[in-house]
């Protein structure tokens, strides 16, 4: 039981890496917090870890809006007392726009969810993790984060920020008893695409180059189980670093 008595909130928790993580954190002994946009889907994975004899609570909520975020977090504390572990997985794509056919809105949005979001938690979660003179924070980047042939420039940027908003983090309170790192993921089985709509032709078409390096897709638990690393004790010495999962994608 590697995350024993911890109180952990994973944002983007109905379904896919989110889900899987949490799940996987209640099996290794944390509380949970399930947060999602979609809360009949966060609802449904509470009920499935509390089903199996774990400890959840779901919590609806939209990374967006700062309101939310703080709503999460005081609710993690108010019901189990604290908080220890913060996995900020919640995201977006885009629809592969290079910079020539990016709209503000989009990018905006894309911002807001994948970053801006990342941020809001953090801060948040900060005086807790102070206080308490310990504390995880994950980040679920992208190898979309690392390099520029993976998807369009919004969410390319907006990974890329999320890298080096990891790193700072890291740095600035690693003598304050808290570590934040990133998690890198290649192509996964998820229903992230659900959130792409008008795919640029060419956007998509530049992206293929990027894409023909891949050796495979990965799974959502795959990711769960370098998440579950991160937040125990055996990656004490891991911080301000993004590990990549991705089946050898960017080794090319």
């Amino acid at each position: 039981m590697r995350l024993q008595d911890k109180v952990a909130v994973v944002t983007g928790a109905a379904s896919g890496m989110g889900k899987e993580i949490a799940v996987l954190y209640a099996q290794e002994g944390a509380k949970v917090i399930v947060s999602d946009i979609n809360g009949e889907g966060a609802n449904a994975v509470a009920d499935q870890i509390n089903g199996a004899g774990g400890q959840a609570t779901a919590v609806s909520a939209n990374v967006a809006v700062e309101e939310d975020i703080r709503n999460l977090i005081d609710t993690a504390v108010n019901t189990y007392g604290t908080l220890d572990i913060l996995v900020n997985n919640a995201g977006i794509m885009d629809s592969f726009e290079p910079a020539g056919e990016i709209e503000d809105e989009k990018w905006e949005r894309v911002f807001a969810v994948n970053t801006t979001s990342v941020m809001r938690a953090t801060r948040k979660v900060l005086p807790i993790f102070l206080e308490k003179e310990s504390g995880v924070i994950i980040n679920i980047a992208s190898v979309g984060g690392l390099y520029g042939s993976r998807a369009g420039a919004a969410y390319t940027a907006s990974k890329h920020a999320v890298v080096g908003f990891t790193k700072n983090t890291g740095f600035m309170y690693a003598q304050k008893g808290i570590r934040c790192n990133a998690i890198a993921p290649g192509g996964v089985e998820t229903n992230i695409g659900a959130s792409m709509g008008n795919v640029s032709e060419f956007g998509m078409g530049r992206a293929q180059v990027g894409f023909a390096s891949n050796p495979r897709t990965g799974k959502a638990e795959e990711v769960a189980k370098v998440a579950l690393f991160l937040a125990s004790d055996e990656s004490s010495f891991v911080n301000g670093t993004v590990i990549t999962a991705d089946a050898g994608w960017t080794a090319i």
